[in-house]
């Protein structure tokens, strides 16, 4: 991979860095009652109450009593919460060292569209899988969309990082596993590469120790 003149990544977390399986987190909805969980939330598309949830609008419990009324089930909050992080599996602790190794060589931010319940979820995650208590010491900058009211692909979520840290668009890598957010950061000039089959710690191979 050749990244000449690149100063800057930016990450996703979620398909990039924390492994996934959305067909968990559907399964575990189907289980509370909800035959058809794809016509509310794909990796690609999503209900309106999931965006108000990942820019900070909905709080956990209004998530739950939300979700209740859209999908008609009588799930509890835990049981919602539980199916909801269904799709959060692994941090991967050769990615950690690659994300320290790249932070000598790069400015790197993490951009991540999430909410309450994955942040608290995953917080666990990174504990028992990479020993941190956070992810702010892999990266420069972290910035989570609940908590900048902002989430991808809108463009003025780039433009927020790029202004916060000084960053010009071409020399700024992004790294994202869905497309539609591929393109959001392209029309900002940024450099981008969808992660797909290929693992991160693949692509930056070199940087590994």
């Amino acid at each position: 991979m050749n990244i000449g003149g690149i100063k800057n990544i930016i990450f996703d977390l979620g398909g990039v860095l924390l492994n996934l399986d959305f067909n968990l987190t559907k399964l575990a909805f189907v289980n509370l009652g909800v035959a058809y969980f794809d016509v509310h939330y794909t990796k690609a598309r999503q209900n309106g109450l999931f965006d108000s949830f990942e820019i900070g609008q909905l709080s956990e419990q209004e998530f739950c009593v939300e979700l209740r009324k859209l999908t008609t089930i009588s799930a509890s909050n835990y049981q919602i919460i539980d199916a909801w992080n269904a799709m959060l599996l692994n941090f991967p602790m050769e990615r950690k060292l690659l994300l320290f190794n790249l932070k000598n060589h790069f400015s790197t931010s993490l951009l991540s569209n999430t909410n309450e319940t994955h942040i608290n979820k995953f917080t666990k995650i990174i504990k028992n899988d990479i020993n941190e208590n956070s992810l702010a010491s892999l990266f420069n900058s972290v910035y989570y969309s609940n908590e900048i009211g902002l989430r991808k692909p809108d463009q003025k979520v780039f433009e927020f990082v790029l202004e916060q840290n000084n960053y010009l668009p071409k020399e700024t890598l992004f790294l994202d596993d869905s497309i539609q957010h591929i393109e959001g950061a392209k029309k900002c000039g940024i450099q981008t590469i969808q992660i797909q089959e290929t693992p991160i710690e693949e692509l930056f191979a070199n940087f590994l120790t």
